[in-house]
């Protein structure tokens, strides 16, 4: 008996069949038959009309940060294709499985310039794991499969699927098609067992060793196996910004951020640790400051499923190609038990001046303005250290990552490597709908709020609970502190006259409170939590408040401002 079905309906099938439920998009004329078979399965698979396209991507990105599934996200040709791009860049710089559909042009008009037509393969190839441009009804089924293996596996990334409305419309026999291997890509490397003996006899060794965790660890889900071999070993753990949460902020082994807004004790032992364990993270230029004077008593171990990240910028003393949760699980019975009380001991003068210096002045002020560090403390708290935090880039994110804290993995979910403006409402409305059970607090500032702020019509849609505390100073913050400490204080461009966001927020329908005084902070907080909907805190910060401690550009790890004024010194 025949089954055939047209390559819409094949493509919407091909998603159910992968697992998803969830995609995000905006329709348009070159995906309308995609969009006419959707009405169909309105039951299967839920569409998140979203307001722009980049806004799709990051709540593709934040679902799938927030769930590790991978995120899906459905737009047409042209235009809404080149909107696109953004994701894609943060997605491949973030290791964060995605696949985009977009609508084409028929395919006997490609190449004419008809209406909507961009060379969508073209433009995107630098910034995705696979792409492909699909002219035949036939070809759809095999190529979801592939795309889906290709996005979420091995070192995860985005995947563009380029459908061309012939092959929408035209008819094939439907057949499900799943995908576990292609020839030419091998997602899992084989561990070579003689490289996990000798960094267990590295680790065994070694006096003062030091793990980095990566984003590596949170994707292989080995944040378990990462804590039982710091807690056999008595390692001391830092992370990577997107590391964070990978272990529990308040476990006595987990030292703190790693980079140019870190902690002072991470960075500070980086530059005296004899062994440095790197787990899945690729040692960006903001976690090591100057090359040539990091870690330059160290030999590295460095583990990752993607051996391009080898010896790229840091120099390895051992090279562990394999996946994050593998590698760990084979070199705990390696491991010996021991106890580094003197080592861990080493970084507390660290902490205490940071405590001294940077902690108790920026989160818990007794005069002036409001802090951003205070702001996150205290929601944090509030939230029990349960929620999932979800932050924009600048100012708002460092005083995020830095002071906001978790009990779970998958609780810190921000924009790495590409620092994408606009990332963090979009991204958080994917997180909630991803994971409903979980709170999720944005944090937020008023320059990136603006970028996306389209994305309240997303929440005025669907009723999602996201809280967002906007971290307000009329300012954009980071490089306003970039001109304050090294460029004289001209102030050029980032002065921002804004908008009254709580009535921005009230015109879709979103509860929300100015805070302008530190003695309607808590109450405001307490409303915010208790709320069962979407909730505003519009937070008047100090636009003088500035991100410490703080590795100028050309510095090494430990050479850290610890004020405007005032270098690290121990």
């Amino acid at each position: 008996m025949s089954n055939k079905i047209n390559g819409a309906e094949a493509l919407i099938k091909s998603l159910i069949n992968e697992g998803v439920d969830t995609v995000f998009g905006y329709p348009g004329g070159a995906i309308i038959p995609v969009y006419d078979k959707l009405y169909d399965y309105t039951t299967q698979l839920k569409h998140i009309l979203v307001r722009h396209e980049q806004g799709a991507t990051h709540a593709a990105q934040g679902y799938a940060r927030a769930t590790g599934k991978t995120g899906v996200v459905i737009v047409t040709s042209g235009p809404a294709a080149t909107n696109v791009i953004t994701g894609l860049s943060d997605a491949l710089m973030d290791s964060t499985p995605l696949v985009v559909i977009t609508g084409q042009v028929a395919s006997s008009l490609l190449g004419s310039d008809a209406f909507q037509e961009t060379d969508v393969v073209g433009i995107v190839h630098p910034v995705t794991k696979w792409a492909i441009q699909i002219r035949r009804a036939e070809d759809i089924p095999a190529a979801v499969a592939r795309a889906f293996y290709i996005a979420g596996n091995g070192r995860p990334g985005p995947v563009v699927l380029d459908i061309a409305k012939d092959a929408q419309v035209g008819m094939l026999d439907w057949e499900p098609q799943t995908c576990d291997y292609i020839r030419s890509y091998l997602p899992v490397p084989e561990i070579n067992s003689a490289d996990i003996s000798e960094a267990a006899r590295m680790l065994n060794l070694s006096e003062r060793p030091m793990i980095i965790s990566g984003h590596g660890v949170m994707i292989a889900q080995a944040e378990k196996e990462l804590q039982m071999l710091a807690e056999k070993a008595d390692i001391p753990v830092a992370t990577t910004l997107l590391g964070l949460s990978t272990m529990p902020s308040d476990h006595h082994l987990y030292k703190g951020l790693l980079g140019m807004h870190g902690n002072i004790g991470p960075n500070y032992n980086t530059n005296r640790a004899d062994v440095i364990l790197a787990i899945g993270m690729r040692f960006d230029d903001r976690v090591t400051g100057r090359l040539d004077k990091y870690a330059p008593q160290a030999k590295v171990i460095h583990i990752d499923i993607d051996s391009s990240e080898f010896n790229k910028n840091v120099k390895a003393a051992l090279t562990i190609h394999a996946d994050a949760r593998q590698a760990l699980e084979a070199l705990l019975p390696k491991i010996n038990q021991t106890r580094r009380t003197e080592w861990l001991e080493s970084f507390e003068p660290c902490e205490k001046i940071e405590t001294e210096k940077v902690i108790n002045p920026e989160v818990y002020p007794t005069e002036g303005m409001m802090k951003m560090g205070e702001v996150v403390n205290k929601v944090s708290r509030a939230f029990e250290n349960k929620a999932i935090g979800v932050t924009d880039v600048g100012q708002n994110q460092m005083f995020g990552s830095r002071y906001f804290r978790f009990t779970q993995p998958r609780s810190l979910l921000t924009s790495g490597g590409l620092g994408t403006m606009g990332f963090g409402l979009p991204a958080a409305i994917g997180a909630k709908m991803g994971c409903p059970e979980r709170e999720v607090v944005l944090f937020v500032g008023d320059g990136g709020f603006q970028m996306t702020i389209q994305e309240l019509g997303t929440i005025l849609e669907y009723g999602t609970a996201v809280k967002i505390v906007l971290l307000n100073n009329n300012f954009l913050g980071n490089v306003r502190q970039w001109q304050q400490l090294f460029y004289h204080g001209r102030f050029s461009q980032t002065p921002m006259i804004n908008p009254d966001f709580v009535a921005i927020c009230a015109a879709y329908g979103i509860k929300g409170e100015d805070v302008t005084e530190r003695e309607q902070l808590d109450d405001a907080i307490e409303r915010m939590v208790k709320s069962d909907s979407a909730y505003l805190l519009n937070v008047n910060i100090d636009p003088t408040d500035m991100i410490f401690p703080m590795i100028p550009l050309g510095a090494a790890v430990d050479e850290m401002m610890i004020n405007a004024n005032e270098m690290f010194k121990l």
